[in-house]
């Protein structure tokens, strides 16, 4: 329901199993996967990447690999055995995937861009690029559907944290509204953490999941704002950025 016709709206879908019940809202869909496939696709671009072919399945994945491509597969946090990286965003931090052609599979993330691939666009969302993302939604004047990945279709707070940030910011342009309760929830956890994300998380899943691999550099990195200007922006099959800049120098983390 619309209370201001003369406003867009950006709301939060918080898991892919209720995407259906938000497609309303889907000239642009934002995926967002804090922990890590999103905080690692902006990595990639960053360092130079051409572009990446986001698949949801290991198998799909795996004819990509037989054909040559670079194949990155994640599932339940760790590297998929035979492949050349997992989703980490230090994996992409490297000058053999320069200007090339990336195959990404992740437990969460790739589906959630496959799921909305019938949305007006999909673009991707994370904390790291979260200012240059948002400057770009607001020029676009669309409503705007912020999903989250989550965790195996369940809810999860850094998801949530971080659609709770773009929506505060969009509704500071005035320009935008959000109606639904999902995404006044989101705003008010991004309120509540704002200034203590890795304290506001200690206790989440996914980074308790990810501490018990020795992933904590990953988390720390991952929850770092603004450390990229990439926009990936679904085109076709391909992830490609629309805001390409001079690629970071390797050994530069941020």
């Amino acid at each position: 329901m619309r209370i201001d016709p003369n406003k867009k709206h950006v709301e939060v879908c918080i898991t892919p199993e209720n995407y259906s019940l938000y497609e309303e809202y889907n000239e642009i869909v934002v995926v967002v996967d804090v922990l890590r496939a999103t905080s690692a696709i902006c990595t990639a671009f960053d360092y130079g990447v051409k572009s990446i072919i986001p698949v949801p399945t290991i198998e799909e994945a795996k004819t990509y690999k037989a054909k040559g491509y670079i194949v990155a597969a994640e599932r339940n946090g760790e590297v998929v055995e035979g492949f050349d990286m997992g989703n980490s965003p230090f994996g992409f931090m490297q000058d053999d995937i320069r200007d090339k052609t990336v195959v990404l599979t992740t437990t969460n993330g790739t589906k959630c861009i496959n799921l909305a691939r019938n949305a007006g666009q999909v673009v991707i969302g994370s904390l790291m690029n979260i200012d240059a993302l948002c400057v770009w939604l607001k020029k676009q004047n669309k409503d705007i559907l912020v999903l989250c990945s989550g965790w195996k279709g369940k809810f999860n707070l850094e998801d949530s944290i971080c659609a709770g940030a773009i929506v505060e910011q969009l509704l500071e342009s005035k320009n935008y509204q959000a109606v639904e309760d999902s995404s006044i929830a989101a705003k008010f956890l991004y309120a509540h953490s704002k200034q203590k994300y890795l304290s506001f998380l200690k206790a989440s899943s996914h980074r308790r999941r990810l501490k018990k691999l020795n992933l904590n550099a990953d988390i720390k990195l991952c929850l770092i704002p603004n450390q990229s200007e990439a926009i990936p922006v679904l085109k076709g099959d391909e992830l490609v950025n629309v805001n390409v800049k001079k690629p970071r120098e390797f050994g530069v983390v941020f």
